[in-house]
């Protein structure tokens, strides 16, 4: 009777490694069941979210897309589109700003709803909340937010916390250079222990949103549409090439457009075009379509923006990308501009082993009279060299991303260049497109390695010598060595012992995801940021009596916006204090008079 029947889970020693049968992953789980039980939703033992109320929520917004989910976990528990919610531009007149935001706070309000009571399935009133900030985030989007959370929702507290730091901490850095590559914009920030040196920080509009309207330039210019056949006995007998036409603008949706960026494109490597820069011919002067003269031809990017300006100025009726309507168009510069667009076809189409796709779309209204979709035919050298709008340099307010990466590099001190260059982190969603962190590290090299051509200009005096050319990054020209990108999949052979040690060796999170996992790990080690409290938010959002004038009702003090923290409500830091200090002088003691005198 003493003896106690032999289980399997008794029979096994305490040093011995379970092992668990191919097809049966629940074993364990199951022969463990003194163990606290854990949610459904993740195989491990800590008590979940579900079951308390301990955990933070955790919102990464996006002007397009929203990750979502609970701090302490892996991955969000949701991810969804949200559309183009706000933009870089904010109109000028008071009425229509004041539309715009209400606009805005109805839209968040419908999809913070959504995240509490369809994505997340918890109480809002007893969570509190952790808000992943873009530096560039607006400011009156951050207060309509927080309003929005307070006011509506009544959760407890919220704080906020800045993605690229958020982001370096999830690859276990609090030192290193993040390039966040979004949708908006691209924007580069150094962060020193854990410090973000805002006013060093470097952004440009080259991101998702000029990528998406680069592809479809592209694709209105050189793809090929097969509407669907009227009949099925016309789809046998009809050859598909007789049915072929110019894509139509209304094939190309946002929903289109966004499966071609994110499934169909990847990045191509680097062309050595130095040869072939040059494609006008002899003798032709160079185009005026609004751009500077140059003697390098235009690339098809400076196309699609001058088209998109265009468009936008014809009146809200037309097409926001109508490239190939060009009535507005001089007809020799129209030919003219189109001959360049086809010979640097014609010279990606050389450098490009990418094969056409075929992708079924949903025809226009006007042909939706036959049978199935219609067939959108993307060129090759369309997915692999649509992205290179990303790497084109040499626009004072456009940079290219590596650019702005090395401009960001030159705003730092001398002393910090070297830690910073060895640690550089790629996180967002347009960083997320195959090839596109090994090409950025490539450009960095190469932007770095390239001399500036030289001035062609006569001296103003024919006795002075001609003036030196400039280089700006001649100065980080020593610093190639130290180049190493933390989450580079196939990094290169690096020369330094610091660039061994940090190339590559990020853990493999997605670029897009790496702000939430930071902000999951900030949120479980209780470290989120300056955290506000419903109670602070109220008592600054008192309303003023009825009485009071309308001058007091604009008083500073009882404005809840106030409340938020931002950096650009806080004076930036006027630099280093000097080196020698001018001491306090010490005032002299007057001689005091005798006693008795």
């Amino acid at each position: 009777m003493s003896a106690a029947p032999s289980t399997p889970r008794a029979s096994r020693s305490s040093h011995a490694v379970p092992t668990t049968p191919t097809g049966a992953p629940g074993n364990t789980r199951l022969a463990h069941s003194s163990v606290v039980q854990a949610s459904p939703h993740y195989q491990t033992t800590r008590r979940h979210s579900l079951y308390g109320t301990e955990d933070r929520i955790v919102i990464d917004p996006g002007s397009h897309v929203w990750k979502v989910g609970f701090s302490g976990e892996g991955r969000p528990r949701d991810v969804f589109f949200v559309g183009p919610l706000w933009g870089l531009q904010r109109s000028s007149d008071p009425i229509e700003r004041e539309e715009e935001d209400r606009v805005l706070e109805a839209k968040l309000q419908a999809h913070l709803r959504a995240v509490f009571h369809d994505s997340l399935l918890t109480d809002p009133k007893s969570r509190k909340v952790i808000v992943v900030e873009h530096p560039m985030l607006p400011v009156h989007v951050k207060d309509t937010l927080a309003k929005v959370l307070f006011d509506n929702l009544q959760i407890p507290a919220i704080s906020f916390a800045s993605s690229h730091l958020l982001a370096l901490f999830s690859v276990g850095r609090i030192t290193g250079l993040v390039l966040d590559c979004g949708e908006l914009e691209s924007t580069a920030l150094p962060i020193y222990s854990s410090r973000p040196l805002f006013h060093k920080l470097k952004t440009t509009p080259l991101a998702g949103a000029r990528l998406t309207s680069h592809l479809r330039a592209l694709l209105l210019l050189f793809a090929t549409y097969l509407p669907p056949p009227t009949s099925l006995s016309a789809a046998v007998n009809l050859p598909a090439s007789s049915r072929s036409t110019r894509v139509p603008p209304e094939v190309l949706s946002d929903a289109v457009m966004e499966e071609i960026k994110t499934r169909c494109s990847f990045v191509g490597e680097a062309l050595d075009t130095a040869s072939e820069s040059r494609m006008s011919p002899a003798g032709d002067e160079p185009m005026d379509l609004d751009l500077v003269p140059t003697d390098s031809a235009p690339s098809e990017s400076d196309f699609s923006r001058i088209s998109a300006d265009r468009d936008s100025n014809m009146g809200p009726g037309s097409s926001d990308f109508s490239v190939v309507s060009r009535s507005q168009v001089i007809p020799e510069r129209s030919n003219r501009g189109e001959h360049q667009l086809q010979a640097l076809a014609n010279l990606y189409m050389r450098h490009s082993t990418a094969t056409d796709l075929h992708l079924k779309v949903t025809p226009p209204v006007s042909q939706q009279t036959g049978t199935g979709h219609g067939t959108l035919i993307i060129p090759g050298w369309i997915r692999e060299r649509g992205s290179e709008v990303l790497f084109e340099g040499g626009d004072v307010d456009e940079s290219s991303v590596a650019e702005t990466i090395l401009d960001c590099l030159l705003k730092v001190p001398v002393d910090l260049r070297k830690t910073l260059a060895s640690s550089i982190l790629i996180t967002g969603g347009t960083a997320m497109l195959p090839g596109f962190i090994p090409r950025l590290h490539a450009e960095l090299l190469r932007a770095i390695a390239t001399s500036p051509p030289s001035s062609v200009r006569p001296p103003m005096q024919p006795g002075r010598p001609r003036p030196p050319t400039y280089d700006r990054y001649a100065v980080l020209r020593p610093l190639v060595p130290h180049f190493a990108v933390l989450n580079n999949p196939t990094p290169s052979p690096p020369t330094t012992a610091r660039g061994s040690a940090n190339a590559g060796k990020a853990p493999a999170f997605s670029p897009a995801t790496m702000a939430w996992v930071g902000a999951s790990l900030a949120g479980s080690l209780k470290t989120g940021g300056v955290e506000i409290a419903r109670e602070r938010w109220d008592e600054a959002s008192g309303q003023p009596d009825p009485d009071d004038t309308m001058e007091e009702v604009g008083i500073p003090g009882h404005s809840a916006a106030n409340v938020i923290p931002d950096w650009t409500r806080t004076p930036l830091p006027m630099g280093a204090p000097p080196a020698n200090p001018p001491r306090p002088q010490i005032p002299e003691a007057s001689p005091r008079a005798a006693v008795g005198a």
